[in-house]
């Protein structure tokens, strides 16, 4: 079996720490997402270390509205960040019939390197060797996100390079949009 990890890369105009900035408040993850998954996250929940706890309310496009409970597990100012989502709540039977708890633990994140002169090179990463044979199958080791990440790349490069008062919306992959009109 071919490892379940897929990684994005893109050299922005903008420092580590303004990006980081970014990436490390869930409140900003709707902005960034390209699936179009994610509708909110409550405010005041910035990520500072390996531990935390955020909660994001997101939808899926055959199940419906879920909120995910996300834990840090990587954390390294202005560098890298992960966290592992655990599906919370639900109102679609199927998913509510699983029960609380880790049962598909993945992590997503982002690296950050320093290029100078205030450009980073950004990786959004998916880790997902530890799931299922079947959820792997499902997302094709990962591959099924890929064009979300590149989207997301897209959205946190608009974020990250705007000027303070601009507040871009974001793009949502094609693949997802079409898996939500057919929904």
């Amino acid at each position: 079996m071919t490892e379940a990890s897929v990684t994005e890369s893109r050299d922005m105009n903008a420092s580590a720490a303004r990006i980081f900035s970014i990436v490390s408040d869930p409140a900003q993850h709707p902005a960034i997402d390209g699936t179009g998954m994610l509708r909110s996250a409550d405010a005041n929940q910035v990520m500072t270390k390996v531990g935390d706890v955020f909660y994001m309310s997101m939808t899926h496009w055959d199940m419906g509205d879920y909120v995910m409970e996300n834990h840090v597990v990587e954390f390294d100012h202005d560098r890298r960040i992960a966290w592992e989502p655990v599906a919370q709540t639900s109102e679609d039977p199927r998913w509510v019939a699983r029960g609380p708890g880790p049962r598909e633990p993945r992590s997503w994140g982002w690296e950050l390197e320093d290029l100078g002169d205030e450009r980073t090179r950004v990786t959004a990463f998916f880790e997902g060797s530890r799931l299922s044979e079947n959820l792997r199958r499902f997302i094709e080791d990962g591959e099924f996100w890929r064009p979300a990440m590149v989207t997301s790349l897209d959205n946190l490069e608009r974020l990250a390079t705007q000027a303070s008062d601009e507040r871009p919306l974001p793009q949502t992959a094609p693949k997802f949009v079409e898996l939500f009109e057919a929904g």
